[in-house]
Parts: structure tokens; C-alpha cells; sequence
């Protein structure tokens, strides 16, 4: 086969969540209002935690870091998806397709990474409270950050270096809203047999390794509080039981999709609207909105807002 034909696919046509046109319309609202409440909701952490003396603290530093991950997150792929339930050749360049791997695939592993880092932090005040000021200083934290988006960044590049490089002459038609690199790759008119395994090796062995360290701190974590207090037992459950689901609804669709062996499953697409859109929402509803603290000082942050209109 010669290069132009290699070469010949410019654009990809993606797959819409249905087929039927009411159902469409009713996606649209409704995925419409959830990136818009996605959108808002985190962001108005960010400038809570920003805006409040009180918030600047390792947790609060690192979960306003989630949260601005999470409107990425949604924001890399949704918007598309929302304008396609409104016309009917749902198509993306072929530039457009490698840019939305690439920043899936910085998002997610930034957001994986993050949660690790969240967990380290609830281990350090929990389990070694005396040692907490130290163990995680500004630097620290800022390194952790900086670490999850660098580690983010290396993963990404390293799984679209080799999609970039393939051959695609068709077909073009990808069974998902956005360009999956699992689905991408079978399109490559070439044997992909290679690639798969070392996507296989680093996505599915990054998000399975996260998982289980998450587990891990959560465990010891409830161990740790369970020595101590029945009655800050009661309490460390019923928050971490929450953290853990939301977190096994972030991590479970990923180690799926991406460590299960490659096979296109209807369910896929399903699956992938959970960490890319749902937990998006859930995250700041679990970790933040729950908060007292945080309650409190977006209360405070609202009666500013009000008092400065009254003066206008």
C-alpha cells in the first residue's frame, strides 16, 4: 500500500450515544445542564479555597487541584458531544482525535495521580498527626501536584507517540462519542498487536496501581481510626465508604476499558461517560461539598458578594 492511501484518513466519525432523534434531544438538555452544573460547581471550590485564609491548608490545596482537573476533564471531550446531539454526521479531524487521547489521557492520569496524592495526605493526618506539619509542607504538596501533572503528561505523550505514527486508511469510524485510544488503534491499517500490549502494560497497569494503593490507604487509614475512637470510626466509615465509591466509579470503567483484553463491548461507551463526565460531579459533591469548612466559607464568600453589590 502505498503512503497516500496509508495517509488518506482526515477525519473520524464518531458514535452517538443513540440513534433515536428524541433520545438525542433529551441527551442534549441533559448533558447540557450537567456540564454547566460540572463547570460551576468546581469552580466555585477553586475560588472558595482561593479566596478563603482559613481553606489554605494541604487537604483544601489539593482538593481545589481536583476539582480544576475535573472541569478539564469534562471539558476535553463533553461540549463536543453535546453539539453532535444536534447534527447528524458527528465528525472530528483527525488532529481533533489524536488531541482529545492526548488530553484524555493527561486528565485522567493527572486526576489518578491526584487521588493517590489526597490519600497520602488523610494517611498523614491521620495516622501520624504529630508529624503532619512536616510531612506535608507547601513544597511537598506543591511537588505532589506538580508530580501528578508531570506523570500525567509523560503517559500521555508516550501513548499518542505511537498512535500518531500509524497507518489509517480506513475505516473511520470510531463506537464511541469521543476518540478512545482503544478504538482508534483497531482502525490502523496495520497489526496493532504490539501496541496494544504496551498500551495494555501502561494504562491498565497505571490505573490498576492507583487503584490498589487507594485501597490500601483506606484500609489502613479505617484501621488506624478504629484503635483509637469507635466513634471516629463511625465517622472516618461513613466518609470513607463515600470516597471509595466514587473513586470505584472513577477507577473501575478505566481498568476495564483499558486492562481488559481488546474487544469493542457495547458497554464501553457507556462506561467511559462515568470518568469522564459523572465523577466529574461527584468528586466535589463527596470530598468538598460535604465539608463544614467549606460550606461555611462559600456562605462568607457570598455575604462579601452581596455587600460589595449593596455598594455599587
Amino acid at each position: 500500500m502505498d503512503q497516500e492511501n496509508k495517509s488518506g484518513v482526515t477525519e473520524f466519525v464518531l458514535h452517538s450515544l443513540s440513534g433515536s432523534q428524541e433520545l438525542q434531544l433529551f441527551y442534549f438538555a441533559f448533558f447540557t445542564l450537567f456540564y454547566l452544573s460540572i463547570v460551576l460547581g468546581n469552580l466555585l471550590i477553586v475560588l472558595t479555597v482561593i479566596s478563603e485564609p482559613a481553606l489554605h491548608t494541604p487537604m483544601y490545596f489539593l482538593l481545589s487541584n481536583l476539582s480544576f482537573i475535573d472541569v478539564c476533564l469534562s471539558t476535553f471531550a463533553t461540549p463536543k458531544m453535546i453539539v453532535d446531539f444536534l447534527v447528524e454526521h458527528k465528525t472530528i479531524s483527525f488532529e481533533g482525535c489524536m488531541a482529545q487521547i492526548f488530553f484524555l489521557h493527561v486528565f485522567a492520569g493527572g486526576e489518578m495521580m491526584l487521588l493517590v496524592a489526597m490519600a497520602y495526605d488523610r494517611y498523614a493526618a491521620i495516622c501520624r498527626p504529630l508529624h503532619y506539619a512536616t510531612i506535608m509542607s507547601v513544597s511537598k504538596c506543591t511537588s505532589l501536584v506538580v508530580g501528578s501533572w508531570l506523570i500525567a503528561v509523560l503517559h500521555s505523550v508516550s501513548q499518542l507517540l505511537f498512535t500518531v505514527s500509524l497507518p489509517f486508511c480506513g475505516p473511520n469510524k470510531v463506537d464511541s462519542f469521543f476518540c478512545d485510544l482503544p478504538l482508534v488503534i483497531k482502525l490502523a491499517c496495520t497489526d496493532t498487536f504490539t501496541l496494544e500490549v504496551l498500551m495494555l502494560s501502561d494504562s491498565g497497569l497505571m490505573a490498576m496501581s492507583s487503584f490498589v494503593l487507594l485501597l490500601v490507604s483506606y484500609t489502613v487509614i479505617l484501621v488506624t481510626v478504629r484503635r483509637r475512637s469507635s466513634t471516629g470510626m463511625a465517622k472516618a466509615r461513613a466518609t470513607l465508604t463515600a470516597h471509595i465509591t466514587v473513586v470505584t466509579l472513577f477507577f473501575g470503567p478505566c481498568i476495564f476499558i483499558y486492562a481488559w483484553p481488546f474487544s469493542n463491548l457495547p458497554v464501553d461507551k457507556f462506561l467511559s461517560i462515568f470518568y469522564t463526565v459523572f465523577t466529574s460531579l461527584l468528586n466535589p459533591l463527596i470530598y468538598t461539598l460535604r465539608n463544614k469548612e467549606v460550606i461555611s466559607a462559600m456562605r462568607k464568600l457570598r455575604h462579601l458578594q452581596v455587600l460589595s453589590l449593596r455598594k455599587i
